[in-house]
């Protein structure tokens, strides 16, 4: 068993931009093909740039705050309580559009 409390876990950065702090919930390793389980905050205006990844499946869900995903080309709306997945050679980026953090939780699956 393994209890997390967001408040106990320390911020480090988001590969794709330093400027976006997230708190690992569930780390690579812990679960059979869970790269990871996190919690991520956007400051308004920041995004987590344009990027793919071959072998993984990435949920996201909006807590709070409004967001932009771009999948292949396409721009989606994203508002709070919303889930979306990116499947595998997916390009895709996250902006947060508002003027107010965005909060999301997201996973990655390894889909080999």
């Amino acid at each position: 068993m393994k209890i997390s409390k967001l408040k106990d876990i320390e911020n480090s950065s988001v590969s794709h931009n330093a400027a976006i702090k997230k708190k690992v919930i569930i780390k690579n390793g812990e679960i059979p093909n869970i790269t990871y389980f996190s919690a991520a905050t956007f400051p308004p205006g920041e995004i987590a740039y344009s990027h793919i990844h071959q072998d993984m499946t990435e949920v996201f869900f909006i807590q709070s705050g409004m967001a932009e995903m771009v999948i292949d080309g396409q721009t989606i709306a994203l508002g709070p309580g919303t889930c979306i997945t990116v499947e595998p050679n997916e390009q895709h980026e996250l902006r947060n559009v508002g003027t107010t953090d965005l909060d999301i939780m997201y996973f990655g699956v390894i889909t080999k």
